[in-house]
């Protein structure tokens, strides 16, 4: 079971994780980024930029 990179709270990821999906964990609501499958492996999202979409 993977935890937070932040809290280290335990995650549940989602039912069909994605590379590059990005989900919310339940307890200190940090972005979180899939960036592997097998292994499940997360990272911190990455924030979003002040110009992204510019």
């Amino acid at each position: 079971m993977p935890v937070c990179l932040e809290c280290e709270a335990e995650l549940t990821p989602p039912a069909q994780p994605r590379i590059s999906e990005v989900f919310e964990c339940p307890e200190c609501l940090c972005g979180l980024e899939i960036v592997a499958l097998e292994p499940l492996l997360i990272a911190l999202a990455p924030e979003i930029e002040e110009d992204w979409g510019e």
